[in-house]
C-alpha cells in the first residue's frame, strides 16, 4: 500500500518516529494495495542537549506503537514512556518536546507515561500511476504526561499534515509539510505553527536501505528557539514481520537535541 511509506517511517521520526526519520518507509517495497494489517513496534531513544540552559538535559524515550492499514488508510497509535534529568526548562520529549526559554530550575529526574499520539492518513495520489505519492492526514497528542514533572504540558494539541513521496528507481525523495496547533500551558504562550521536512533514502537491498532527512520548525516560545536537525537512519528487514531501524540525529538549534540515537523494532501480523 503507497501509504505505507511515510507511516512506518513515521514509527520513527516518532518524533523522528514523528518527523523525519518516519520517512524511512520510503525505503520499503511498494506493493500497491493490499489486505488490511496490523503491525506493533517498541523503540528507544536517548538524547542529550543543553536548549539553551546552562546544564544538559538527558532523555529516554520509549515509544510503544500500533499501526492498522486497511485500504488507503494508515492508524497509528504511539504511547511512550519518558525519563528526563536536567533543568526545568525541557518539557516532554521527541516532536512533542517544548523549551521554554528562562526557565532554569533545579535539576531533577522524573519520569513516567507521557502524551499519547493518534493519527491518521489518507493515500490521495498513488506514485504507481503518477509517480508522485501523496497522504493526507492529522494528528492529535492527547495530554496524559504528568505536566507537573514536566513530561508534558497537559494540554491538548492536534496538527495537520500532508507528506509526499517520489521514487526514483532506488532512491525516494520524499517529505512533510504541517501545521500544529498548541494548547496553552499555565503561565505560557505558545504560538501556533508550521513545520517541514526533507529526506532522501536509497534501497541497498530488497531487505536495507539508508537515509537522511532534515526537520524545521520554527519558534513557539517567545524569545525560544526553532528546531532544526539532521537524522541518519539504516533500515533492516530481516524477515517478512520483522525490521529493525537504527538512527542517530544531530541538532543544530536549543530547541533540538545536541545528539542523540535510536532504534525502533517492528513486528507484523
Amino acid at each position: 500500500m503507497n501509504t505505507r511509506f511515510n507511516h512506518t517511517m513515521d514509527i520513527v521520526l516518532m518524533h523522528r518516529i514523528q518527523r523525519g526519520v518516519a520517512a524511512a518507509a520510503g525505503t520499503l517495497l511498494l506493493a500497491g494495495n493490499a489486505a488490511a494489517q496490523t503491525s506493533l513496534s517498541v523503540g528507544a531513544e536517548y538524547t542529550t542537549g543543553k536548549y539553551g540552559a546552562p546544564e544538559t538535559t538527558d532523555t529516554l524515550y520509549i515509544p510503544f506503537v500500533v499501526r492498522h492499514e486497511t485500504g488507503p488508510w494508515v492508524l497509528k497509535g504511539t504511547l511512550p514512556w519518558l525519563r528526563i534529568t536536567g533543568p526545568g526548562n525541557v518539557i516532554g520529549a521527541g516532536a512533542d518536546r517544548v523549551v521554554v526559554p528562562g526557565v532554569n530550575n533545579a535539576r531533577r529526574t522524573e519520569s513516567g507515561l507521557g502524551d499519547i499520539v493518534l493519527s491518521g492518513f489518507y493515500n490521495v495520489l498513488d506514485e504507481r500511476k503518477g509517480g508522485l505519492g501523496l497522504d493526507l492526514g492529522a494528528k492529535i497528542k492527547l495530554p496524559t504526561a504528568d505536566e507537573q514533572k514536566g513530561l508534558g504540558t497537559g494540554e491538548l494539541d492536534y496538527a495537520l499534515q500532508m507528506d509526499f513521496f517520489k521514487p526514483f528507481d532506488a532512491t525516494t525523495l520524499f517529505g512533510s509539510i504541517g501545521y500544529r496547533v498548541y494548547g496553552d500551558p499555565p503561565g505560557v504562550t505558545l504560538r501556533d505553527v508550521p513545520y517541514a521536512s526533507i529526506g532522501v533514502s536509497y534501497r541497498m537491498s530488497q531487505q536495507q536501505s539508508v537515509g537522511v532527512a532534515y526537520d524545521f520548525r520554527p519558534h513557539i516560545v517567545e524569545g525560544g528557539a526553532k528546531v532544526s536537525e539532521l537524522t541518519a537512519f539504516w533500515s533492516q528487514r530481516m524477515s517478512p514481520e520483522w525490521k529493525l531501524q537504527v538512527y542517530g540525529v544531530v541538532g543544530f538549534a536549543d530547541a533540538s537535541p545536541d545528539a542523540g540515537v535510536g532504534a525502533l523494532l517492528e513486528r507484523r501480523f
